[in-house]
């Protein structure tokens, strides 16, 4: 089909233009907010070629279209002139949802656009770690240093990208997020953090500015950027028009940047290190728990899209603790649901689905699984409780071990070279285990008549 015709019934089955009030895309999904989830006719968006799947995940609505949904959000963001939608009820329809729900519109919004940037440098931060744990390459060499700059700049400079793609969520300028967060990370307050003299300065003589090192931080910035559209929004309503250029931008980093040091950074670090210690809590509990906990949700997460509310805990453990246990689990994850799609590939019988399967299966491997949940597990509910119950059992191995990463990678088999070092064999053992068992509990329990039965004409597809 089309693109654009495909993008024009998309749509259409929305509701229409009319009734979406903000539209976004991750590494596989469209993700609607809608004023009025009623027009929605989701059964004729899942016809749709491109289409793997579609659902409402509390108020957002989803279109998963795999690897290519850039292209087709392209062409989506010119059919609605996206930076002009606004927006009459959009109050009103914040208003409405609850917390989970925006919490959820913004985390995926604000992580998806940036994942692929996160996801090469964290490879390459992978690389690196696994030429030096191997004595291939000396981690003083001046080769190690150049290929650092590559693989830390992301991190280094996370606020940056997070205040830019923040800015379109919260629909406010992008040139002044991007301000904030070179307010929170000049060089001042970065190098008094690091040196731990200093634990604020003094504005004005008496206002205490708390020292705090921003760097590769999330929620800080994150909630800087909501408050400063709100702020600009208010400063621009009293403004008159004549003075409108100059004064509102002016007063809005004033004001804004003011709070982002004194308030809004400090809470958002204090917010990160409790996220990271709750996690760091259920380990200290049990890392065999901690992995069976993880290992179940994952799946699921990505099924309902909910799992980016794992990257900023994440990428916090980065920050504060220099290393990170959840992701390894994420891998086993996605290997799990690898193992269960090639085991289903063998329970089909037409050339057109193993097809699909097989295409599922590779997409999985490289790191994208939706195609294999909403394509092949989703239809055959056996197979996806295979792969949680992988998951959650190579989590569990992995997690007792204690693997760990240390640089933010996708979850693929290009990611194996990132575990080199004292937990690669570990590692490896989680990725067998995941893709065996599942492959063996899904190729037991899953019969013909299951296959079957979900292939039937009156089945939802």
């Amino acid at each position: 089909m089309n693109k654009m015709k495909a993008v024009q019934d998309m749509i259409y089955g929305v509701g229409g233009e009319s009734n979406i009030q903000n539209a976004w895309h991750c590494m596989t999904r469209l993700r609607f907010d809608l004023k009025d989830k009623n027009k929605v006719d989701i059964e004729k968006i899942k016809e749709l070629d491109p289409v793997l799947g579609a659902q409402f995940n509390n108020d957002q609505f989803q279109i998963i279209l795999g690897p290519k949904v850039a292209e087709y959000y392209n062409i989506l963001a010119s059919e609605l002139k996206l930076t002009d939608v606004q927006k009459e009820d959009e109050a009103s329809a914040e208003k409405k949802k609850g917390f989970v729900t925006l919490f959820m519109n913004i985390v995926s919004g604000v992580f998806g656009p940036i994942v692929p940037a996160i996801a090469g440098a964290g490879l390459i931060k992978g690389l690196i770690a696994g030429l030096t744990a191997l004595h291939i390459i000396s981690d003083q060499s001046e080769t190690i240093q150049i290929i650092n700059m590559m693989a830390s700049g992301v991190f280094t400079f996370l606020p940056f990208f997070l205040a830019a793609s923040a800015a379109k969520i919260f629909k406010t300028n992008e040139y002044l997020a991007i301000a904030i967060a070179a307010t929170i990370m000049f060089p001042t307050m970065v190098d008094a953090a690091k040196a731990g003299e200093l634990s604020s300065f003094q504005f004005l003589g008496f206002i205490p500015i708390p020292v705090f090192n921003y760097t590769g931080t999330v929620i800080p910035i994150i909630f800087a950027v909501w408050a400063m559209s709100h702020i600009h929004k208010i400063v621009n309503r009293f403004m008159p028009e004549v003075l409108k250029t100059v004064v509102t931008p002016t007063l809005t980093l004033f004001i804004s940047g003011f709070l982002a040091l004194s308030v809004i950074g400090p809470i958002g670090i204090h917010l990160g290190n409790g996220l990271a210690w709750l996690v760091q809590g259920l380990f200290g509990i049990s890392p065999i728990l901690a992995g069976v906990v993880v290992g179940a949700i994952r799946p699921l997460a990505v099924f309902t899209g909910m799992h980016h509310a794992m990257t900023p805990i994440a990428l916090q453990n980065f920050a504060t603790q220099g290393y990170d246990m959840l992701m390894p689990m994420m891998c086993m994850a996605n290997f799990s649901i690898v193992g269960a799609t090639f085991a289903v590939y063998y329970k089909v019988n037409t050339p057109k689905e193993k097809s699909i399967i097989v295409s599922a299966a590779v997409s999985g491997l490289l790191g994208i699984t939706e195609p294999a949940l909403f394509g092949v597990l989703a239809k055959y509910k056996k197979a996806f409780l295979a792969a949680i119950i992988a998951s959650s059992v190579a989590s569990a191995f992995i997690s007792f071990f204690g693997v760990r990463l240390y640089g933010y990678v996708l979850s693929s088999i290009f990611s194996i070279p990132a575990y080199f070092g004292p937990y690669f064999i570990y590692a490896i053992s989680g990725m067998i285990i995941a893709v065996a068992l599942s492959f063996t509990i899904c190729y037991l329990f899953l019969s013909k008549v299951d296959v079957a039965r979900a292939n039937e004409p009156t089945q939802l597809k």
